[in-house]
């Protein structure tokens, strides 16, 4: 496969990584379940929610970094290399500080909308209140991730993964069972771990990269700040998108019961871990695709997407094939309860499609991020979303659960499909 080399450079280390980023939930899981009441296991699940409805908002701060990285990489421009990380720096410190600064307020509004009991809320409170601090770790961390991708470096971004979550492994056990600290010894050890993780990707980009000289008024050049600004802003947008049918997803399960609720988190799990792939795939969309862009190689780009896609398809036949045969195995394995097993064994066919429905729009994601044509991206998101509610609430009374799964099957099918149209319409024109 031409350009094989490459996107395995890029895609190996970036699904490692993903692999190893649930790590840090299961281990501060895992410790709080040997605290001895599940309290304990029921506060940290709250609180990873919390951040994780937080941080994901923010995850244009890699996404938009990595796409003008890798750009101004592929077209030799060392001094745009280093403008374009300064003003991510800047933009995630001051995300970072604004967010550390307004944690009560914060964590008020996400327990307020999450509703735990009081005891649960309690121990939340104190896990997020310690846990903030690493906001400028987690910002700065995502603005380096991108950066490094952009540079077609996604060892770097492994290394901080695997080095925040082997801290927390070792920090966690000794804090909360050594020297006594209950809950809060599990945040420090995951603040520790983000700190860690972050420093580490600091000493690689000082160790291996050199810097162009610069002055302030380079970093807010305004024109250059209005692209920054506008690729982060669609992004951003696509994100809040992105959510909203994630938590509709949820809600829509929960209101039809415990039963249904548990069984599709059950089988999203499945989606999950095609994801772990398939970002990886992306992720070198992204690398690889900026870089073309920025040489003007439009042969080169198109057969970068063509590969792309051969790649996406046979890891989608992959999983999908995995699904339909192990599938009842792999739920078992997921869950003790053979209740909740035998309702997601009723909409496992619905999962089994996800992969072949998604990986265009995983392929394509990638590479819009890498051409920064995010407009297109954030257009194709919107109308992915609008015909999943409106396919929802079409059928819902008639398919139930059923038509909650169709809706979310063609939502991730027509992302694909209208990213697909877009690229064929814009590949290699400017702006």
């Amino acid at each position: 496969m031409r350009h094989g080399r490459e996107i395995a450079a890029i895609a190996i280390p970036a699904i490692v990584s993903n692999i190893t980023t649930p790590v840090l939930g299961l281990v501060d899981i895992a410790v709080a379940g040997r605290i001895g009441e599940a309290v304990f296991i029921a506060a940290i699940a709250v609180g990873g929610t919390m951040f994780n409805l937080l941080y994901w908002m923010f995850n244009f701060l890699r996404m938009g970094t990595g796409g003008l990285t890798a750009q101004a990489f592929g077209a030799s421009d060392r001094r745009r290399i280093t403008l374009t990380l300064l003003r991510s720096v800047v933009l995630a410190a001051g995300a970072g500080a604004v967010l550390m600064l307004a944690g009560r307020f914060i964590a008020d509004v996400l327990l307020e909308f999450l509703k735990p009991d009081s005891a649960v809320g309690a121990l939340a409170r104190i896990y997020f209140d310690v846990c903030i601090f690493g906001a400028p770790a987690v910002m700065l961390g995502y603005v380096l991730s991108g950066w490094f991708i952009g540079m077609q470096n996604s060892r770097a971004p492994m290394w901080m993964a695997v080095l925040t979550n082997v801290v927390n492994i070792l920090l966690s056990p000794l804090l909360v069972f050594r020297f006594g600290m209950g809950i809060e010894g599990i945040a420090v050890a995951t603040l520790a771990g983000q700190w860690s993780g972050l420093l580490l990707g600091v000493f690689i980009m000082l160790k291996r990269y050199t810097f162009v000289k610069f002055n302030w008024r380079e970093v807010f050049d305004t024109e250059a700040l209005v692209r920054f600004f506008r690729v982060n802003t669609d992004i951003f947008l696509r994100t809040v998108c992105l959510v909203g049918v994630t938590l509709w997803f949820t809600h829509a399960g929960a209101i039809q019961g415990t039963g249904i609720l548990a069984a599709n988190a059950l089988l999203l799990q499945l989606f999950m871990l095609t994801s772990f792939f398939m970002d990886g795939i992306a992720f070198a969309g992204e690398a690889l695709g900026g870089k073309y862009s920025g040489r003007g190689d439009v042969d080169g780009l198109q057969t970068l997407v063509a590969s792309l896609l051969r790649l996406g398809l046979l890891c989608a036949l992959t999983f999908s094939l995995v699904f339909a045969i192990g599938g009842k195995g792999i739920l078992s394995l997921l869950a003790d309860s053979r209740d909740v097993v035998d309702v997601a064994l009723e909409y496992l066919p619905w999962a089994v499609a996800v992969p072949l429905c998604g990986f265009m729009a995983f392929v394509f994601d990638g590479v819009f991020i890498g051409l920064t044509r995010t407009r297109a991206m954030l257009t194709a998101m919107i109308a992915a979303s609008l015909v999943f509610f409106a396919v929802f609430f079409s059928l819902t009374a008639v398919l139930k659960n059923n038509a909650l799964w169709l809706a979310f099957d063609i939502y991730l099918l027509l992302r694909g499909i209208v990213e697909y149209v877009f690229f064929r319409m814009k590949c290699g024109t400017k702006r």
